[in-house]
């Protein structure tokens, strides 16, 4: 049994990626998993002057070691401008300053959506392109494009992107065992 850590790049407490998390952790079964709900994560802007007076929060070294002790990651990212959001990068930021490499040895499924017919697709290339700087291993991708046409209280609606999402899920999960 691995221990998975799942959670959306979005401080948002609307977000649709982590509705997306959401479901995707409710279909995993047989694995110690636990869902993080980034908007109990306020994390100052990163700042060299403050890093230096302040040193490292809590949460912050927290949320390193829950990532630290996982075996694999599910991860939504949410985009801004065909980017990463502010608040995400910024978390990988300071992650990335406590312990570089905050992943080493972590799989991850990574995920994007957003109300739009690129589903995100911007922000998920940046931050795979990323994640693996900080030792990350991404074994699958999935992005939800529409995500208000796609998605209900029952799932993702289209056949061939709930297809999608089930085979990228699997495969994560199969890199686990």
């Amino acid at each position: 049994m691995a221990s998975i850590l799942a959670l959306a790049g979005s401080n948002s407490s609307t977000s649709i990626n982590f509705k997306l998390v959401q479901l995707t952790t409710s279909l995993v079964e047989g694995h110690d998993l636990r869902l993080l709900n980034m908007t109990r994560y306020p994390f100052p802007m990163f700042s060299e002057d403050d890093e230096k007076r302040k040193g490292y929060s809590n949460a912050l070294v927290e949320l390193k070691e829950d990532i630290r002790n996982a075996d694999g990651l599910i991860l939504s990212v949410n985009e801004h401008n065909g980017n990463p959001s502010a608040y995400f990068k910024n978390v990988l930021d300071w992650l990335s300053r406590l312990d570089r490499k905050f992943l080493e040895g972590t799989k991850v499924l990574l995920m994007s959506t957003s109300g739009g017919k690129r589903g995100g697709m911007g922000s998920l290339g940046v931050i795979q392109n990323m994640l693996p700087r900080f030792g990350a291993e991404i074994i699958a991708t999935f992005s939800l494009p529409s995500f208000h046409d796609n998605f209900s209280e029952d799932g993702i609606l289209d056949e061939s992107l709930k297809a999608e999402h089930q085979k990228a899920l699997q495969t994560f999960l199969s890199s686990l065992k």
